[in-house]
C-alpha cells in the first residue's frame, strides 16, 4: 500500500507543501515526494526497511520532513526524540522504544553517539563524546559526519523502494511522553490512530485547500510532527520554522500568510507582547499544552485573534476536546466539547461515571487513543479501564458536554490532613489583578506533611518585590494584598505558606507545569512564609526565584525551562 504522500503527489504534484523559511524555499508535493523518495532509498541502502524502529533526532528541518514520510514509505516505525536530550535521556529512550537505527544532525551527533556506545556498553554511565558506537544501533546523519562511525545518508547509493504492506493497526510512530511524573512512557499511535485524529481534527477546526500552517513546534511532540503528517492528507502547505522566537514567528505568520498555527500559553503570551496581535491571515491559533490563563483568552478577544484552548495526549494522538472561539471568549476556563470520534467521561475513585457537573477524572475512549504503551504491559494494564484511557487529569463535563480542566490527580496536596487542589488555589491567585499566572505544588514539611507553595507570576506592568523600577511598570505586586486576597476566597489551609515570584511559570516542551522545576523553587531555597494560622514559622528571609525572561523559547519551550505534549 503507497504512503499517503505519494497518493497527494500523484494528485497535486504542483501544489506547493511546503515552505522552508531558515531558507526561503518552496517545495511542491511533487518534489517532496521526489525528495522522499531519493531519503527512503538512501535508507533503505543502511538497513532501513518494513519493521525497523527508526529513532530521529535532529532539528526542525526540511530533511526531517522528509524523513517523517520516508519511514512511512519503507513500513518503517519512526521513534522521534528531542534533540535537546543528554546522551543519557536519549539512550533511555532508545532502549525503551528498541531502536534499531537513528538518524540526526550535526547538532545532535555527539548525544546520539554517546547514547549508542553507551547502550552497547550495556551501563548508563553516558558522555557526550560517544567516539566509539556500536553495532547495536546503526547511526546515519542528514549531515556530514564527524564521527568515523556515523553514516553519512548522502554518501549512501539509494535502493529501489516497494511499498510495504500495512494496515491501520500498525504502529507509525512511537512517541514519549513528557516524563513530569517520571520516566518518559513509549506511546504507540497507529496509522489509524493518526487518520481517526485528522479526520476529528478537520471537523473541528475546519480546513481549507489554501490553509498554511506554520509549525513553530519540536517535531518529536504530536503538536509539531501532526502538521507534517496530515499536510498529504488535507493536501496544505506546511510553512516550517527551526525554532522559536517570539517576534520572528509573528513575522513569519504575516509574510507567510499563515492561516493556522499550534502555541503553548507561554509563546503566544509572548507574540503578543512582541507584536500586539497576530496577523489578519488566521484563522486558527490552536493553544494547547496547558489551561490557557484567562487574562491571555481576553488578550486575543480584545485583539481578534482567532484562539482554540485546547486539551490533548501525546496517547490520543493530539486533540481530545476543543473550544472554538467564541466558546472560549464565553467561557474562557472550558476547553470546549470533545471531538469527533472521542469519548470523554468523568469518573470517580472506583472508576464508575460521575454525573454532570462533578468532578473527577478524565477518561477517553475513541478511535485516536492509543492501543497502548510500546512493550510496557504493566503501564498498560493500569492506564486502561473500563471505560477506556484513565488521563490522571481532573475535569468536569457541563450540561452541555463541554470540559474544564482543574489539575493532576498525582498533584494532590495534603497538609495535615487536609487534601488541597493546587489547581483551584493556582486559579484565585491568577484572579488578582495584578497575577500574570501562578503554579502551586506541595512541598515537603515535617510538621504538615506537605507545605502549599505558590510560584506566582507579576502580571504586564507589574513588578516583582525588589525589583529595580521600570518606566513602564505601575506598580509593584503586594504579596500581603495577594495573600489577603486568597484568604479572602479560600479556606485558611488552601493558602499558600510559602510564596515565590518568577518572571514566568516553569513549563516542559509541551507547555504544561514543570512541577518538579516549580517545587525546586521552594525546596532548599528561598521562600516567603504566609504567616497563616495553619503554617510553619519561616525565617528563611525574602527570596524571589527569578528566572530567565528572554524572548526565545527552543523548541516551543520557554527558555527558563529546560525540559509532554503540545498537542495540537
Amino acid at each position: 500500500m503507497r504512503d499517503w504522500l505519494s497518493y497527494r503527489a500523484g494528485i497535486d504534484p504542483g501544489r506547493e507543501a511546503l515552505a522552508d523559511t531558515a531558507t526561503d524555499t518552496s517545495y511542491t508535493f511533487g518534489t517532496l515526494d521526489t525528495l522522499v523518495d531519493d531519503l527512503a532509498g538512501r535508507l533503505a541502502a543502511v538497513g532501513v526497511g518494513a519493521g525497523t524502529h527508526l529513532g530521529a533526532v535532529a532539528r526542525p528541518c526540511v530533511e526531517y520532513v522528509c524523513l517523517i514520510h520516508a519511514a512511512m514509505r519503507l513500513g518503517a516505525t519512526l521513534v522521534p526524540m528531542g534533540d535537546e536530550l543528554t546522551a543519557r535521556e536519549l539512550s533511555v529512550q532508545m532502549d525503551a522504544a528498541d531502536v534499531d537505527t537513528v538518524v540526526c544532525d550535526d547538532a545532535t551527533e555527539d548525544a546520539v553517539a554517546g547514547a549508542v556506545a553507551a547502550l552497547d556498553r550495556g551501563n548508563a554511565d553516558v558522555g557526550s563524546d560517544g567516539d566509539s558506537p556500536g553495532d547495536t544501533i546503526a547511526i546515519a546523519t542528514i549531515d556530514q559526519s564527524e564521527h568515523g562511525r556515523i553514516k553519512p545518508l548522502s554518501a549512501a547509493t539509494a535502493e529501489p523502494v516497494q511499498p510495504p504492506s500495512w494496515s491501520l493497526d500498525d504502529t507509525q510512530l512511537i512517541l514519549f511522553t513528557s516524563g513530569t511524573t517520571g520516566d518518559p512512557k513509549p506511546v504507540r499511535l497507529t496509522t489509524g490512530n493518526l487518520l481517526a485524529s485528522a479526520a476529528a481534527s478537520a471537523f473541528r477546526l475546519g480546513f481549507a485547500p489554501d490553509d498554511r500552517w506554520l509549525v513553530t513546534l519540536p517535531l518529536h511532540h504530536t503538536g509539531g510532527i501532526s502538521p507534517i503528517l496530515r499536510l498529504p492528507i488535507y493536501g496544505t502547505t506546511v510553512v516550517l520554522r527551526d525554532g522559536f522566537d517570539a517576534g520572528d514567528a509573528a513575522d513569519d505568520l504575516e509574510a507567510y500568510d499563515a492561516t493556522a498555527v499550534s502555541l503553548v500559553p507561554t509563546m503566544l503570551r509572548r507574540m503578543l507582547d512582541r507584536r500586539g496581535t497576530l496577523a489578519e491571515s488566521l484563522r486558527v491559533v490552536l493553544l494547547g499544552g496547558a489551561s490557557a490563563p484567562t487574562e491571555l483568552i481576553e488578550r486575543c478577544r480584545d485583539y481578534s485573534v482567532p484562539v482554540f484552548p485546547t486539551y490533548g495526549m501525546t496517547e490520543t494522538a493530539s486533540q481530545i476536546a476543543t473550544a472554538r472561539p467564541a466558546e472560549a471568549f464565553e467561557t474562557p476556563e472550558s476547553v470546549g466539547s470533545p471531538l469527533f470520534l472521542t469519548d470523554v467521561r468523568i469518573v470517580d475513585d472506583a472508576g464508575d461515571p460521575l454525573p454532570a457537573g462533578e468532578p473527577g477524572e478524565i477518561v477517553v475512549d475513541g478511535a485516536t487513543v492509543t492501543p497502548g504503551y510500546y512493550d510496557t504491559p504493566t503501564a498498560t494494564e493500569a492506564a486502561f479501564g473500563t471505560f477506556g484511557l484513565h488521563t490522571g487529569d481532573v475535569g468536569v463535563l457541563d450540561e452541555s458536554g463541554s470540559l474544564t480542566l482543574l489539575n493532576r490527580l498525582d498533584d494532590l496536596i495534603v497538609t495535615g490532613g487536609e487534601n488541597v487542589d493546587p489547581g483551584a488555589v493556582a486559579t484565585v491567585l491568577a484572579d488578582h489583578p495584578d497575577v500574570s499566572e501562578a503554579a502551586v505544588v506541595g512541598v515537603p514539611d515535617t510538621e504538615w506533611g506537605e507545605r502549599v507553595s505558590a510560584l506566582v507570576v507579576p502580571g504586564p506592568g507589574v513588578l516583582r518585590p525588589g525589583s529595580d523600577p521600570e518606566p513602564e511598570a505601575d506598580r509593584c505586586l503586594n504579596r500581603e494584598d495577594v495573600l489577603g486576597f486568597a484568604r479572602d476566597r479560600l479556606a485558611a489551609y488552601k493558602v499558600p505558606k510559602a510564596i515565590n515570584f518568577a518572571e514566568s511559570v516553569p513549563r516542559t516542551v509541551s507547555g504544561t507545569v514543570d512541577r518538579a522545576a516549580v517545587r525546586d523553587h521552594f525546596v532548599g531555597g528561598d521562600n516567603e512564609d504566609s504567616g497563616d494560622e495553619r503554617g510553619s514559622e519561616d525565617d528563611s528571609g525574602e527570596g524571589e526565584a527569578v528566572q530567565n525572561s528572554g524572548d526565545d523559547v527552543r523548541n516551543g519551550n520557554a527558555d527558563e525551562q529546560d525540559g509532554d505534549s503540545v498537542d495540537g
